[in-house]
Protein backbone atom coordinates (compact mmCIF):
# COMPACT_ATOMS: atom_id res chain seq x y z
CA UNK A 1 0.00 0.00 0.00
CA UNK A 2 2.59 2.36 0.78
CA UNK A 3 4.54 1.61 -2.64
CA UNK A 4 1.36 2.44 -4.56
CA UNK A 5 0.88 5.71 -2.71
CA UNK A 6 4.65 6.91 -3.07
CA UNK A 7 4.37 6.02 -6.99
CA UNK A 8 1.10 7.79 -7.30
CA UNK A 9 2.54 10.80 -5.86
CA UNK A 10 5.41 10.76 -7.85
CA UNK A 11 2.95 10.85 -10.78
CA UNK A 12 0.43 13.72 -9.36
CA UNK A 13 3.63 15.67 -9.53
CA UNK A 14 4.37 15.30 -12.93
CA UNK A 15 1.00 16.18 -14.33
CA UNK A 16 0.29 12.80 -14.45
CA UNK A 17 2.81 11.78 -17.55
CA UNK A 18 5.48 9.10 -16.85
CA UNK A 19 8.93 9.73 -17.98
CA UNK A 20 11.51 7.80 -18.29
CA UNK A 21 14.75 8.36 -16.39
CA UNK A 22 17.21 11.01 -18.06
CA UNK A 23 20.02 9.13 -19.79
CA UNK A 24 22.31 11.94 -19.30
CA UNK A 25 22.29 12.69 -23.10
CA UNK A 26 20.51 15.14 -24.84
CA UNK A 27 19.75 15.39 -29.02
CA UNK A 28 22.35 18.88 -29.23
CA UNK A 29 25.12 16.89 -27.79
CA UNK A 30 25.16 14.46 -31.17
CA UNK A 31 27.70 15.62 -32.94
CA UNK A 32 26.46 17.10 -36.19
CA UNK A 33 27.11 15.41 -39.33
CA UNK A 34 25.99 18.20 -42.06
CA UNK A 35 28.61 19.43 -44.56
CA UNK A 36 31.36 17.15 -43.30
CA UNK A 37 33.40 15.36 -45.96
CA UNK A 38 34.23 11.45 -45.85
CA UNK A 39 37.84 10.52 -44.86
CA UNK A 40 39.98 9.54 -47.90
CA UNK A 41 41.39 6.43 -48.04
CA UNK A 42 45.27 6.79 -48.44
CA UNK A 43 46.17 8.19 -51.50
CA UNK A 44 44.18 6.01 -54.08
CA UNK A 45 45.63 3.99 -56.72
CA UNK A 46 47.43 5.63 -59.16
CA UNK A 47 45.14 6.13 -62.51
CA UNK A 48 42.46 7.41 -60.08
CA UNK A 49 45.19 10.32 -58.89
CA UNK A 50 46.36 10.92 -62.69
CA UNK A 51 42.75 10.74 -63.78
CA UNK A 52 41.42 12.52 -60.72
CA UNK A 53 43.93 15.01 -61.42
CA UNK A 54 45.00 14.83 -57.80
CA UNK A 55 47.97 16.68 -56.67
CA UNK A 56 50.61 14.75 -54.22
CA UNK A 57 52.00 11.99 -57.51
CA UNK A 58 55.30 11.23 -56.34
CA UNK A 59 58.51 11.04 -58.99
CA UNK A 60 58.20 6.90 -58.84
CA UNK A 61 54.26 7.10 -60.16
CA UNK A 62 55.02 9.51 -62.47
CA UNK A 63 57.68 7.44 -64.21
CA UNK A 64 55.39 4.54 -63.82
CA UNK A 65 53.05 6.12 -65.84
CA UNK A 66 55.19 7.45 -68.48
CA UNK A 67 56.03 4.02 -68.93
CA UNK A 68 52.64 2.65 -69.18
CA UNK A 69 51.69 5.48 -71.53
CA UNK A 70 54.36 4.40 -73.90
CA UNK A 71 54.29 0.79 -73.53
CA UNK A 72 50.34 1.64 -75.12
CA UNK A 73 51.45 3.68 -77.87
CA UNK A 74 54.49 1.40 -78.84
CA UNK A 75 51.57 -1.48 -79.17
CA UNK A 76 48.97 0.75 -80.88
CA UNK A 77 52.04 2.24 -83.63
CA UNK A 78 52.45 -1.01 -85.42
CA UNK A 79 48.83 -1.27 -85.52
CA UNK A 80 48.14 1.33 -87.03
CA UNK A 81 50.96 0.59 -89.58
CA UNK A 82 49.31 -2.65 -90.43
CA UNK A 83 46.19 -0.71 -91.33
CA UNK A 84 47.73 1.37 -93.80
CA UNK A 85 49.44 -1.21 -95.49
CA UNK A 86 46.61 -2.89 -95.89
CA UNK A 87 44.57 0.01 -97.16
CA UNK A 88 47.33 0.45 -99.81
CA UNK A 89 47.12 -2.78 -100.98
CA UNK A 90 43.57 -2.77 -101.16
CA UNK A 91 44.09 0.31 -103.45
CA UNK A 92 46.35 -1.57 -105.23
CA UNK A 93 44.84 -4.39 -106.27
CA UNK A 94 42.13 -2.21 -107.58
CA UNK A 95 44.37 -0.62 -109.66
CA UNK A 96 45.72 -3.97 -111.26
CA UNK A 97 41.89 -4.79 -111.89
CA UNK A 98 41.06 -1.64 -113.60
CA UNK A 99 44.37 -1.35 -116.19
CA UNK A 100 43.66 -4.77 -117.13
CA UNK A 101 40.03 -4.76 -117.57
CA UNK A 102 40.65 -2.18 -119.93
CA UNK A 103 43.08 -3.97 -121.60
CA UNK A 104 40.64 -6.91 -122.16
CA UNK A 105 38.33 -4.70 -123.24
CA UNK A 106 40.49 -3.40 -125.84
CA UNK A 107 41.14 -7.15 -126.95
CA UNK A 108 37.58 -7.61 -127.44
CA UNK A 109 36.51 -4.67 -129.78
CA UNK A 110 39.73 -5.42 -131.44
CA UNK A 111 39.07 -9.33 -131.94
CA UNK A 112 35.61 -7.68 -133.18
CA UNK A 113 37.00 -5.93 -135.41
CA UNK A 114 35.37 -2.66 -134.20
CA UNK A 115 38.74 -0.93 -133.55
CA UNK A 116 41.67 -0.04 -135.88
CA UNK A 117 44.57 -1.83 -134.46
CA UNK A 118 47.81 -3.35 -136.14
CA UNK A 119 48.35 -6.71 -137.21
CA UNK A 120 52.04 -7.03 -135.20
CA UNK A 121 50.10 -5.81 -131.88
CA UNK A 122 48.05 -9.37 -132.00
CA UNK A 123 45.13 -7.52 -130.51
CA UNK A 124 46.63 -6.15 -127.75
CA UNK A 125 46.89 -2.22 -127.32
CA UNK A 126 50.72 -0.54 -128.21
CA UNK A 127 51.23 1.65 -125.05
CA UNK A 128 48.98 2.76 -121.71
CA UNK A 129 48.46 6.25 -122.94
CA UNK A 130 46.38 4.67 -126.10
CA UNK A 131 43.83 3.76 -123.31
CA UNK A 132 43.71 6.91 -122.33
CA UNK A 133 43.79 9.03 -125.65
CA UNK A 134 40.85 6.26 -127.43
CA UNK A 135 41.40 4.71 -131.00
CA UNK A 136 39.24 5.40 -133.75
CA UNK A 137 36.96 3.37 -134.36
CA UNK A 138 36.04 1.32 -137.62
CA UNK A 139 33.45 2.28 -140.61
CA UNK A 140 32.88 5.55 -138.57
CA UNK A 141 32.17 8.52 -140.37
CA UNK A 142 32.44 11.10 -137.49
CA UNK A 143 35.76 9.57 -136.63
CA UNK A 144 34.92 8.84 -132.78
CA UNK A 145 37.29 7.57 -130.60
CA UNK A 146 37.01 4.65 -128.40
CA UNK A 147 38.55 5.16 -124.81
CA UNK A 148 39.00 2.49 -122.11
CA UNK A 149 40.22 4.53 -119.62
CA UNK A 150 39.39 7.66 -117.84
CA UNK A 151 43.10 8.15 -116.68
CA UNK A 152 46.13 5.82 -115.52
CA UNK A 153 45.45 4.62 -112.11
CA UNK A 154 48.17 5.43 -109.65
CA UNK A 155 50.84 2.74 -107.82
CA UNK A 156 49.53 3.52 -104.08
CA UNK A 157 53.00 2.80 -102.55
CA UNK A 158 55.23 4.51 -105.31
CA UNK A 159 52.29 7.53 -105.51
CA UNK A 160 52.96 7.35 -109.28
CA UNK A 161 51.37 6.43 -112.62
CA UNK A 162 54.09 4.48 -114.14
CA UNK A 163 53.52 0.54 -114.34
CA UNK A 164 55.96 -2.91 -115.11
CA UNK A 165 54.54 -3.55 -118.91
CA UNK A 166 55.10 -6.95 -120.58
CA UNK A 167 54.36 -7.63 -123.83
CA UNK A 168 52.59 -11.45 -125.19
CA UNK A 169 56.25 -12.33 -126.45
CA UNK A 170 57.44 -11.57 -123.08
CA UNK A 171 58.15 -14.25 -120.43
CA UNK A 172 55.61 -14.11 -117.92
CA UNK A 173 57.86 -13.22 -115.25
CA UNK A 174 60.04 -10.89 -117.56
CA UNK A 175 60.84 -7.24 -115.60
CA UNK A 176 62.19 -6.17 -119.32
CA UNK A 177 59.43 -5.10 -121.46
CA UNK A 178 59.80 -6.14 -125.28
CA UNK A 179 57.91 -3.19 -126.78
CA UNK A 180 55.48 -5.04 -129.29
CA UNK A 181 52.29 -4.67 -127.30
CA UNK A 182 50.65 -4.57 -123.49
CA UNK A 183 49.19 -7.81 -122.88
CA UNK A 184 49.74 -7.10 -118.68
CA UNK A 185 50.85 -4.73 -116.10
CA UNK A 186 52.45 -5.33 -113.16
CA UNK A 187 53.74 -3.45 -109.87
CA UNK A 188 57.29 -1.20 -109.85
CA UNK A 189 57.28 -1.32 -106.40
CA UNK A 190 59.38 -4.04 -104.69
CA UNK A 191 58.18 -5.20 -101.55
CA UNK A 192 56.22 -8.23 -99.81
CA UNK A 193 53.04 -7.85 -98.81
CA UNK A 194 51.25 -8.75 -95.58
CA UNK A 195 50.17 -12.64 -97.34
CA UNK A 196 53.92 -13.37 -97.72
CA UNK A 197 53.68 -12.63 -101.42
CA UNK A 198 56.15 -10.14 -103.57
CA UNK A 199 53.61 -7.03 -105.23
CA UNK A 200 55.38 -7.46 -108.90
CA UNK A 201 53.59 -10.87 -108.51
CA UNK A 202 50.22 -9.83 -108.39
Amino acid sequence: MTKFCDRQNRNDNSGGVMREPDSGRRFTDRPDLRGTKPARSGSGSLFSRVLGNESGLTLAEMVVAAIIIAILASATMPMARVSEKRAKEIELQESLRVIRNAIDKYKDMADAQKIETKLDEQGYPPTLEILVKGVPLKDDQQNKKQKFLRRIPRNPFTNEREWGLRSVQDDPDSEVWGGENVFDVYSLYNSTALDGTEYKDW
